[in-house]
């Protein structure tokens, strides 16, 4: 690699219908008078980076060339997919929400200069690359003790799971429901709800998600694989009050599961029938796509009801800079407590593109998240 330039990871989709993941040399940037350089050290795969890595692809197809420093992947689209990638078409994007590292060169404003040896945190894309070039207000200054990989996962996670609690608040409800909350953002979630008093009711997958958050101190798990989750659920959402619901799921009943279990819960308490099903408002959001088959909705939940999208940048937009200000200000100051990660491994750039470790990282498995550190093997 030649001197002044640095590796940035690529994916690019093809006019004939292939997705290439590649690396490629890129010059380090020059900061402007209000902008930092930062050696990215650590970057997380979260499921939204993966939604522009390897979304439209057929993963079994992937073929690998290449070489071992310069790897190429490949792997075939189907044609049904194409036309809503039009715009796609032909261009390498870079990847990666969010990261942390050292900022290595800065522009003439005080505000960058003094950023200048500091460990930060950021988003905005293009994290999956050695530089990332941005403005110096855009950044989290990270604590002395805190290391790059400790700063990593920021942003996404903890604003998401924090935006939860403020969504709560501010439309009004007193408890929440959370899928795939075995997660590195359910588990900060328990966390959050157990230090501000929120009522939480945890769904997972299996027995051992289940003792995951119960030996967190969650007090509300259930698990969906089990012969009596409804039952159970029911009675979850009627000792909490929840008439939120936050899915990471997305695909199949889940949603309309839980939507069931509000009105259930809702009726145990009615003065009188009403053929309109409960006057009490139950919110589901969508934040995820683990499951990628349609949402279906049965609808045995009355008329008081809603469903809706929900991702964190239009939220954090919605509450204003100040109120943005204030939720990143808790996740500095809470970064190795509340707002701590685990990762299933670390790797480096070109591992990213190993056909086996890609397959790993893609399953989207609860509880397993890798990290990136575009430093390793240099």
């Amino acid at each position: 690699m030649a001197d002044g330039t640095g590796l940035e990871l690529r994916s690019l989709v093809k006019p004939e219908g292939e997705l290439e993941l590649s690396l490629v040399e890129v010059p380090i940037p020059t900061p402007g008078a209000d902008e930092i350089v930062v050696r990215v050290e650590a970057t997380p795969i979260n499921p939204s980076d993966l939604g522009l890595l390897t979304g439209p692809a057929d993963l079994s197809t992937i073929k690998a060339s290449g070489t071992r420093d310069r790897p190429v992947i490949t792997a075939a689209i189907p044609a049904a997919v194409m036309p809503g990638l039009a715009a796609r078409v032909g261009q390498p994007m870079p990847v990666g929400n969010e990261g942390a590292g050292v900022v290595i060169a800065a522009g003439a404003s005080p505000e960058a200069q003094a950023l200048v040896g500091k460990t930060v945190a950021m988003i905005g894309g293009a994290m999956y690359a050695q530089h990332r070039c941005l403005k110096a207000a855009d950044v989290i200054v990270l604590p002395d003790d805190a290391t790059p990989a400790d700063g990593a996962s920021c942003f996404v996670n903890p604003l998401t799971a924090l935006g939860m609690v403020e969504t709560l608040r501010r439309e009004g409800h007193k408890a929440l429901v959370h899928t795939a909350a075995a997660s590195n953002l359910g588990q900060m979630l328990v966390r959050i709800c157990k230090a501000d008093g929120v009522p939480l009711v945890n769904v997972v997958r299996s027995a051992e998600q289940e003792k995951l958050l119960r030996d967190q101190g969650a007090e509300y798990v259930v698990n969906s694989t089990d012969p009596d989750f409804m039952a159970r659920l029911t009675d979850a959402v009627a000792a909490t009050g929840a008439t939120l619901a936050f899915d990471a799921i997305g695909g199949g009943r889940l949603g309309s599961q839980i939507l069931s279990a509000m009105e259930a819960a809702a009726n145990r308490t009615a003065e009188a029938y009403s053929r309109y099903g409960s006057s009490t408002h139950k919110q589901l959001y969508i934040y995820g796509g683990l499951d990628t088959r349609p949402t279906e909705l049965v609808r045995n939940f009355g008329f008081a009801w809603g469903v809706g999208g929900w991702l964190l940048t239009p939220f954090l937009m919605k509450i204003g800079p100040e109120a943005g200000q204030r939720l990143r200000a808790r996740v500095a100051a809470e970064l190795k407590t509340t707002f701590r990660s685990h990762y299933t491994a670390e790797i480096g750039l070109a591992e990213a593109l190993d056909p086996k470790v890609l397959a790993a990282y893609s399953r989207r498995a609860t509880g397993e998240k890798y990290l990136i550190n575009p430093t390793k093997g240099l």
